[in-house]
């Protein structure tokens, strides 16, 4: 007498920390944004090793805890951003509870905060970029001006796109009729992003601010 034997059955679903196509291809995509910036590092050290006297000069006009606190603010969105992301890992895109409680969050409110914050790193930098500006310090003012705007302008804007993309993982978590996986999966590669955008700042602080 022979007994049916059957083959195990796959999830309907995959896994959130199996890797998938999207993750990789993120991944895959930050690498080469790396090397970009990286190629925006080497310029602004090349232009400061050919123009150390006016350097010297126009760093003065930094304001370095204005700019710090503005990188505190940064570096926290990436701790609410998580916090999104745990609660994207078990399906919950809305809170549980009362607004002030905390504790039940869902990934639409981590997220509203995380893109609170970055609105208000954005404008910050904004506010700083007219306050140089009535300084004489502008893109054609010089070697430093160029480097200074062009390297933290190119953040602001990936730090723009990175605000973009959670209106629209926000706008999809309350299209979904059904928060599942492939949601949940789209909340955690923008997270990969912002990571990836708020380390790429504190190298530019450190270097701007601190190395002038």
């Amino acid at each position: 007498m022979t007994t049916a034997t059957h083959a195990p059955t796959s999830p309907v679903h995959p896994t959130l920390n199996r890797p998938n196509m999207v993750s990789v291809g993120t991944v895959v995509w930050l690498a080469s944004e790396l090397m970009f910036f990286a190629g925006l590092f080497a310029m602004y050290f090349t232009l400061r090793s050919t123009s150390s006297e006016i350097w010297a000069e126009e760093t003065q006009l930094l304001n370095v805890p204005f700019a710090l606190a503005n990188t505190i603010i940064l570096v926290a969105s990436s701790v609410t951003c998580q916090f999104g992301v745990f609660a994207a890992e078990r399906l919950q895109p809305r809170r549980l509870a009362g607004v002030f409680n905390i504790a039940k969050w869902g990934m639409v409110e981590w997220f509203l905060l995380t893109f609170l914050m970055g609105a208000v790193f954005v404008a910050v930098q904004a506010f700083e970029y007219a306050h140089l500006v009535s300084d004489g310090i502008t893109l054609a003012s010089g070697p430093y001006g160029s480097a200074f705007y062009i390297t933290t302008g190119f953040h602001g804007l990936h730090v723009i796109g990175g605000l973009v993309a959670f209106l629209l993982i926000i706008g999809r978590a309350y299209a979904a009729r059904r928060f599942g996986h492939f949601e949940a999966t789209s909340a955690i590669v923008v997270s990969y992003y912002w990571h990836f955008v708020d380390v790429v700042w504190i190298g530019l602080f450190i270097i701007i601010y601190f190395l002038q």
